[in-house]
């Protein structure tokens, strides 16, 4: 009887089937989805997307398909991507990229980008800008191939995948999300041991929408016995069923591979291990084709037939033959570029594990020297990494070393910074092991540790930078190089601040020291200026005198001051100097547009605009931050220093009352998906303005950012926002306890006197929350820091008037509130104009002024409408209800002033309910119903239930059909 090596149906896959189709008619229709296949290997991951891809071609959609390369951590970055881009290219020709072939070809060298050396890698600043350019590259060519028909994007054996890997897929499934692209990823679910990198983010894409796992079982039974009966052309015996479901419990490559290796009917003599059913069909080849099979695993799962010939050695006809045999034995298949790969990779790793420890050595070298004299053997671009790869199983220590670094560089040249910083860490490694290490790389070992510092800054690994930095100290000799060592601390410093560990401030310190007995030169000066600028946010009068050093210095030397770190123009003219400020900016974007020097021109923006923000200049700030943004994206720094533009441009939106432009603004930003304290402002500036609207999402939003607020330190510039967040979040839920809690933890915070820009909005948050619930001791506390806070510019000034309204008594209120009102007309926020109008508007109540109250209440209702800010048009509705004015609100009194629920909760409570039966009722917990009463109580400007049940009738707010009850 004849024995088919593979089976041709695909046996109990029903439920994984109908999964896959349905997230595609989901993707068809817009919603961007992926699905996780796991599985053990063998369990027919590969064989059901196989099935799956044939029939979504047959509908009409487009299929790329790309693998992981087993070349562990450190090989060969965005591989999958690689391939399928490159049958994109094949498919569609160059014009597919829209111009953009040269950033493209990073990962598609044949597109023009030159081949990487041993030059060792330029040092990088904090950020993998360029990396995050090349993402959003992708997920826009993604999105153009998906208009034109859906996209099925396979990536398999995601346990192999690189970190550069597994971020860009995290970058199209959290952040691009391309419309009708359907991402499927597969992966062994038995590769996953504890602390496998897969792990965690796996875990992470779960939290993600539009993210589903599909887990493949093993067959039952009946399943097994299908796949016999297709593999022998004939019904099993039972017995055969059985003695194979026993040994293989379902796995479907197991089941296929001891049916060939026993008998076919009764399948007998099995194989007592693994391994053994493994190599069975390996061990009936001919001896030449297990031999070549052997040299071929030492290759990898996929090798080409150019670079098996050249490690071999044998005449063409005897390697064609020995694996024409192979194929035959469905131990190998052929592609259709004319290369091979193991049918599965457990053979392919069984064969492997079989080399002895010489032969395992100079295979590796073989393939190793083989690439190195022929590059073309492999796929562009490949090269470096299989090259260290080779030479590192070889155990050649000294080629080892020299492949790493060349390896590290060729990461960088791709953007793979993650892939960069372990290649280099195994050649730290290698260095003890290799005498003449120093001169066969042309550094010492100090100078790799900071190459690799550099990388793993750039890759976001913090904490593994952090301990290189320690690790760099140790060794430096700073009597020697005073410069290298401060360095060094200046960049321990920055990194235990964006860990959120420390302000830095003693190694900054120290290397301030340091380099201020260094020798005078260009470096110098530098090393300054950066010193200077990570000061700043810890001790402002010092920075400014470490950045007047550098200027000084600078000047005398001839560097061009304006291409410094332009936090040096804001610097060195001090808190009260901003028209100099801004004139030193505008020199040093004028020097940087006239060298070229791209990051500095945005540096530079990024300043500006937030400067003209500070000093009130709204319009001419978003438009040097949509400029400077523009200028980010262009030059691939839109991920690092553009991302600042973008919060920046939406805090300047929001003040100018643009509000849905800021939404879009803050969306965009949270694509970029930045880490740690990086990405905390757009999402403060986008919390607070969910809260202003009322927006279904603010509480989720609010919450992420004010777990920041747990973290050991953070610079105040960021702390004071959030602590203002904190308390508007708290009277936003009317939840008096932690807004009084909240304000005295805010004004208690030792940085808030000197921090004028941030502290005044944080004292105005205080002062409400001391009016609204009558606290004298906050108020107090308030008014004290009130006295010696600053207020040089337009909004601080205003909010300076707020806060002493808000603390005002009897007859000092109505004149205090119109001061107030003026300060933010010259201001120009129509948002806290609004709320200072309602704050008006009760004032003139209370004092009889009814045309000046109905005339704040009308201008506060168009701006609270024309914001889309729901909470302060209700606010305005309430007023005008209590004072007789309703039509001053618009008409926004009555039933539209309350939800659907609470009106529910409203018709129990004039019925006489308790908050426990108004739960019971509504199907809610008694704390839900609590907060809805209260929330009642508050809109409709009553003291207790009794009142608000009197205004409901009066109202005829209990008139209107009743919801279900």
């Amino acid at each position: 009887m004849t024995v088919r090596a593979a089976s041709s149906v695909l046996v109990g896959r029903h439920r994984e089937t109908v999964a896959l189709r349905d997230a595609l008619g989901r993707a068809r229709a817009g919603e961007p989805t992926t699905v996780l296949v796991g599985g053990e290997a063998g369990v027919g991951k590969t064989r059901l997307l196989e099935e799956f891809a044939g029939w979504a071609t047959d509908g009409a959609a487009r299929v790329l398909v790309g693998q992981c390369l087993e070349l562990g951590e450190a090989g060969l970055p965005f591989a999958p991507f690689a391939a399928a881009l490159r049958a994109v290219l094949r498919a569609d020709g160059p014009e597919v990229f829209a111009g953009y072939e040269a950033e493209f070809a990073p990962l598609l060298p044949e597109l023009g980008r030159a081949s990487a050396t041993l030059a060792a890698p330029r040092s990088v600043a904090l950020s993998d800008a360029p990396r995050g350019y090349l993402f959003d590259l992708v997920a826009e060519l993604f999105q153009r191939l998906a208009d034109a028909c859906p996209l099925v994007l396979i990536i398999e054996d995601l346990h192999w995948a690189d970190r550069s890997t597994r971020d860009l897929i995290g970058f199209l499934v959290r952040a691009a999300r391309p419309g009708r692209l359907l991402l499927v990823c597969t992966y062994r679910t038995d590769e996953l041991q504890r602390g496998h990198p897969l792990r965690p983010f796996l875990a992470e894409l779960d939290r993600a929408r539009g993210v589903e796992r599909v887990e493949l079982g093993r067959l039952d039974r009946d399943g097994t016995a299908a796949i016999l009966a297709d593999l022998l052309g004939a019904e099993p015996l039972a017995r055969a069923v059985d003695d194979v479901h026993d040994r293989t419990q379902g796995n479907p490559f197991f089941i296929e591979e001891l049916t060939v290796a026993g008998d076919p009917i009764g399948c007998a003599a099995l194989p007592e291990t693994l391994r053994d059913l493994l190599l069975a069909r390996v061990d009936r080849l001919p001896e030449p084709a297990q031999r070549v099979l052997r040299i071929a695993a030492a290759g990898g799962t996929r090798f080409a037939h150019d670079l098996l010939a050249e490690v071999a050695g044998l005449p063409e006809a005897e390697l064609e033959d020995a694996l024409r045999a192979a194929v035959a034995a469905q131990l190998v298949v052929a592609d259709r570029d004319g290369d091979y790969e193991f049918r599965h990779a457990l053979v392919r790793e069984a064969v492997h594990d079989e080399l002895l420890p010489g032969e395992h050595a100079r295979l590796h070298a073989r393939f190793a020297a083989a690439i190195e004299a022929q590059p073309h053997l492999v796929a562009v671009g490949r090269a470096p990494a299989e090259i260290a790869h080779h030479w590192y199983a070889a155990h050649d220590h000294p080629r080892a070393l020299v492949a790493a670094r060349a390896a590290a560089a060729a990461a960088a040249d791709r953007y793979a910074y993650a892939e960069q910083r372990r290649l280099l860490e195994r050649a730290l490694e290698l260095w003890e092991l290799v005498p003449d290490a120093a001169d066969l790389l042309g550094m010492d070992h100090l100078a790799l540790l900071e190459q690799t510092l550099d990388a793993a800054v750039t890759a976001g690994d913090f904490s593994r930078a952090s301990t290189l930095t320690r690790a760099g100290l140790a060794e430096v000799d700073a009597d020697a190089a005073p410069l290298r060592a401060a360095r060094l601390l200046d960049q321990r410093g920055r990194l235990l601040a964006l860990l959120g560990k420390s302000d830095g401030s003693p190694e900054l310190d120290e290397a301030y020291r340091l380099a201020a007995g260094g020798p005078r030169g260009a470096e110098r000066v530098r090393l300054l200026a950066d010193i200077a600028t990570h000061l700043v946010k810890i001790d402002p009068e010092k920075a400014a005198r470490v950045a007047a050093e550098a200027a000084t210095d600078a000047e005398a030397l001839g560097v061009n001051v304006a291409l410094l770190s332009t936090r040096i123009a804001l610097l060195c003219h001090g808190e009260r100097d901003r028209t100099g400020g801004l004139a030193e900016l505008g020199r040093a974007a004028a020097a940087a547009r006239a060298t070229g020097d791209a990051p500095t021109l945005v540096a530079a923006l990024v300043f500006e605009s937030d400067m003209l923000c500070e000093l009130g200049r709204y319009a001419e700030s978003a438009q040097a931050a949509e400029a400077g943004a523009t200028e980010a994206r262009r030059v691939g720094i839109s991920r690092s220093t553009g991302a600042y533009l973008l919060s920046n441009r939406a805090e300047a939106l929001i003040a100018l009352g643009r509000w849905d432009e800021a939404e879009a603004v803050c969306a965009e930003a949270a694509r970029i998906d930045l880490s740690g304290v990086t990405g905390l402002h757009w999402l403060q500036l986008g919390a607070g303005l969910r809260l202003a609207r009322a927006h279904p999402g603010a509480d989720e939003l609010v919450d992420r950012a004010l777990t920041f607020l747990g973290r050991p330190y953070l610079w105040p510039n960021h702390r004071l926002p959030l602590h203002e967040l904190a308390i508007e979040a708290a009277l936003a839920a009317d939840d008096k306890v932690e807004a009084v809690r909240a304000a005295r933890v805010a004004v208690a915070d030792e940085s808030l006197p000197q921090l004028p820009r941030e502290g005044w909005p944080v004292l105005s948050a205080a002062a409400r929350t001391a009016a609204r619930v009558s606290d004298r001791e906050l108020a107090a506390a308030v008014a004290a820091l009130a006295t010696n806070l600053p207020a040089r510019h337009p909004a601080a000034r205003a909010h300076a008037a707020q806060v002493a309204a808000l603390l005002a008594v009897g007859d000092q209120a109505l004149p205090a509130w119109r001061t107030a009102v003026g300060a933010w007309r010259a201001d120009g926020q129509p948002y806290p104009l609004g709320r200072a109008l309602l704050a008006l508007a009760e004032a003139t109540a209370a004092a009889g002024e009814r045309d000046e109250t109905a005339a704040a209440l009308t201008e506060a209702t168009e701006i609270a409408r024309r914001l889309g800010a729901t909470p302060l048009v209700e606010a305005a509705a309430t007023l005008a209800r209590r004072v007789g004015l309703r039509g001053a609100a618009g008409g926004g009194a009555g039933a539209n002033l309350l939800t659907a629920r609470e009106r529910e909760v409203l018709r129990l409570v004039a019925e006489g309910h308790s908050n426990s039966r108004i739960a019971e009722r509504l199907f809610i917990s008694p704390k839900t119903a609590s907060v809805h009463v209260s929330r009642i109580i508050a809109k409709l400007g009553v003291t207790n239930r009794v009142e608000a049940a009197a205004l409901a009738h009066r109202l005829g707010l209990l008139t209107e059909t009743a919801g279900p009850r």
